[in-house]
């Protein structure tokens, strides 16, 4: 699709949280945070002209590589709130992209996001293919207070689950959504941690695409201040994610 008329560097978008979206307590569920923000970062690509629509043309999409979410306060059912957008770097196969979200005028949430520019069918990265020149880049108006980083997997982990990748757990990419992996891992979590809002940041790493029927594992590492969880097809790491309380 063309650039929009109505496109401009920063955008900013409002959702009304719905009951859907909620945890027991009221409160927006982790996995629905992340399904916002990232609703904006797709709709801000998609009046910049490089959606996912555009990059097909070339066989392309944005993959998730990290991402860093930094929480004040969850908001509530009905709230209104306000998701902005912007990008920090834009270059090659690479992006950083920021977001926050906003409830009345505050700042409560902020995120870092690492992307790749992926091949759909030779599933390999490469060049992005579109023009994007027309993005201004805004590398030192960050939206967390720390980056996102390499988690470290400690090899003393304990098994806790094990599942097969189905239909409902993929994406338009055809492999399992970036949200699923969150999903997964917050389910085995203490759901006092989960409703009392204990989780002051977390951070996910994606390292191989899972696809349907591939069979995997998730193990956990627990210390004081954080919990990590990472899972594992046939003993490789697939993905992790570190909360921190």
């Amino acid at each position: 699709m063309p650039i929009s008329p109505d496109f401009t560097s920063i955008l900013s978008k409002d959702f009304e949280i719905n009951f859907t979206q909620c945890l027991p307590s009221g409160n927006l569920k982790y996995t629905e945070l992340c399904n916002l923000l990232q609703l904006t970062a797709a709709e801000h690509a998609e009046i910049g002209g490089i959606s996912f629509t555009d990059m097909q043309q070339f066989d392309q999409a944005w993959v998730l590589s990290r991402m860093r979410v930094e929480i004040v306060i969850l908001p509530k059912w009905k709230d209104t709130v306000t998701v902005k957008t912007w990008i920090n770097s834009l270059e090659n196969s690479r992006s950083v992209r920021a977001m926050e979200m906003y409830l009345n005028g505050k700042k409560i949430a902020g995120c870092e996001t690492f992307w790749a520019v992926f091949n759909t069918k030779t599933r390999r990265p490469e060049l992005l293919s579109l023009k994007h020149d027309h993005f201004e880049l805004f590398p030192d108006v960050k939206a967390t207070q720390e980056g996102f980083s390499k988690i470290d997997i400690n090899p003393d982990k304990e098994e806790v689950f094990s599942k097969t990748v189905i239909l409902s757990d993929l994406d338009i990419v055809n492999h399992v959504n970036n949200v699923k992996y969150l999903e997964w891992c917050m389910d085995l979590v203490d759901e006092n941690i989960i409703l009392k809002q204990k989780v002051k940041s977390f951070e996910m790493n994606f390292m191989k695409e899972l696809s349907l029927r591939d069979q995997v594992v998730i193990h956990e590492n627990i210390s004081d201040d954080c919990i990590v969880f990472s899972i594992t097809k046939e003993d490789k790491n697939c993905y992790a994610l570190q909360l921190n309380l």
